[in-house]
């Protein structure tokens, strides 16, 4: 079994004993805890009752957080002609059409995010197998297929989070870092977990949300109110 450090251990015994926390005092733990020599990343986790593997109960949404991620996302689009000159124009890290596929077949992926006009799927469909495990398969769903590629790009860049299901029924995501004012965070996993809450499936039955935690990228977790966080 590998050593504790004293700083995750310290940080264990803060929150020794603490659990199903208000959002307000969850996350001042996380962030007084937060002590790397980074600015870590306050993610949430939720564990939700439904099984993805049948359509009617997957999960899937996208929320544009009030006060961003505090994240760089590089942004990957594909597009051809004027659409690609609006998406570098609009602050695209990386565009092109097939000899960005090749790029990305080649197991080259310098991108969180990608978009794609209507267009260009044929080309980017062949891209599921490697884009796909990654969640960064372009969809129309969330938004990532458009032709207003301005607004996607800028939408990336300015704070707009996806989450999905995972095999277990768990979502989560990064909602800020750990140097924002604590009002910020609260609001932020507030619209997130809102978000999670309307994409409720017509398939999910019982009790929805199970379980959310909040942590820090190399902090413990801890759990919220279920009742208190859905009544917000």
């Amino acid at each position: 079994m590998a050593k504790q450090g004293k700083r995750f251990a310290a940080a264990i015994a803060a929150f020794d004993g603490k659990s199903n926390l208000s959002i307000e005092d969850a996350v001042a733990l996380v962030k007084a805890n937060a002590s790397a020599k980074f600015d870590e990343t306050v993610e949430i986790a939720m564990v939700l009752g439904v099984d993805p593997r049948h359509a009617d109960q997957m999960v899937r949404g996208v929320i544009g957080l009030p006060n961003g991620t505090g994240k760089d996302v590089r942004v990957a689009v594909f597009a051809r002609g004027a659409k690609a000159e609006e998406a570098q124009a609009a602050g695209a890290d990386i565009v092109g059409a097939e000899d960005l596929m090749e790029i990305v077949q080649g197991g080259k992926i310098d991108f969180d995010r990608c978009i794609a006009t209507p267009d260009m799927m044929p080309v980017v469909g062949r891209l599921g197998k490697v884009l796909g495990p990654r969640n960064l398969m372009p969809n129309p769903k969330v938004g990532t297929v458009t032709m207003d590629v301005e607004a996607a790009v800028k939408a990336a860049k300015g704070g707009e989070v996806q989450f999905k299901a995972e095999k277990a029924g768990v979502v989560h995501a990064g909602v800020g870092k750990a140097s924002f004012d604590q009002a910020k965070l609260v609001e932020n996993v507030k619209a997130f977990i809102g978000a999670v809450a309307k994409a409720r499936p017509s398939g999910a039955k019982g009790a929805y949300m199970k379980k959310i935690s909040v942590s820090s990228t190399m902090g413990p977790g801890v759990s919220l109110d279920i009742a208190a966080a859905n009544e917000e």
